[in-house]
């Protein structure tokens, strides 16, 4: 029997270990690609995907607060960052999977579909990159505690398909593109050519993953005759739990296709908040 989309999706996120994970998603990704260029696509299906998706024993999961802050400027610095990096891309592969299997009940074009199974498999492609740096410096994923809320904005969100796309790909991805030129700045400093390899491509790659989120967010938007800036603004008071804080790589969000209208009034309300506290 052919597995549909959604059941490989699912798949994906009950998997607990990384490396099996990326190795799934790589799978099924290849899968609906070939079944595309072949004309006959999987089926697109029904699945009942996990409140949470399924992950190793190790890392320890931490509150935020309890992480040890990373000081990349020595060598066990530079792996904490790298560590954490890890567990942000392994988040994001589980992410872009559950969007698939958790939202296969709202009708969109099959480009929708496309988009985030490409992500998805960028994003394991990313892990692993990470992953093969960690191991060449005589670490591991796992090694060190990682952040246990980074799946709050997923359960926030699992019942609103546009909720999702503002929280996950529009704000937290995009604050990807605005830290990284700076992360691979310090391991270009520290000499370390394969991670600073590791995250070119990163980088590259992740501006393609926020503009899916905001081409599909518009396509919400024009379906329901929404003002695109009005809602993104009210979706992420609603459901983003942090602050957006500059400096933005205001080229590359615009490339992805995020004004500068759509993030800086949330960054000054959140500058106004915290002279008032």
């Amino acid at each position: 029997m052919t597995l549909s989309l959604a059941e490989r999706a699912v798949e994906v996120l009950t998997t607990a270990d990384g490396r099996e994970k990326t190795a799934l998603s790589h799978s099924h990704a290849a899968a609906w690609f070939e079944s595309r260029s072949a004309g006959t696509p999987l089926p697109l299906g029904r699945a009942e995907p996990p409140l949470r998706p399924a992950r190793p024993e190790r890392p320890e999961l931490l509150p935020p607060r309890d992480v040890p802050r990373r000081r990349p400027g020595s060598p066990q610095g530079r792996i904490a960052l790298l560590h954490a990096l890890a567990h942000i891309e392994l988040n994001a592969v589980d992410l872009h999977w559950d969007i698939i299997a958790r939202f296969a009940h709202v009708p969109m074009p099959m480009g929708f579909h496309d988009d985030w199974v490409k992500a998805a498999d960028e994003e394991s492609k990313h892990f692993n990159l990470i992953c093969d740096v960690l191991e060449g410096m005589g670490s591991h994923y796992g090694a060190l505690p990682a952040h246990a809320g980074m799946w709050r904005a997923a359960e926030d969100t699992r019942d609103d398909l546009m909720g999702r796309l503002a929280v996950v790909p529009m704000v937290l991805e995009a604050r990807g593109l605005d830290v990284t030129p700076g992360m691979i700045e310090i391991f270009a400093k520290a000499g370390l050519a394969d991670a600073e390899a590791a995250l070119k491509v990163i980088y590259a790659e992740e501006v393609g993953h926020v503009a899916y989120g905001s081409k599909w967010f518009h396509f919400l938007c024009g379906r329901g005759d929404t003002d695109p800036k009005e809602a993104f603004h009210a979706l992420v008071r609603r459901y983003f739990h942090g602050a957006l804080k500059p400096p933005f790589n205001e080229e590359k969000r615009a490339e992805a296709g995020l004004p500068p209208d759509f993030y800086w009034p949330l960054a000054e309300e959140s500058e106004r908040s915290d002279w008032e506290k």
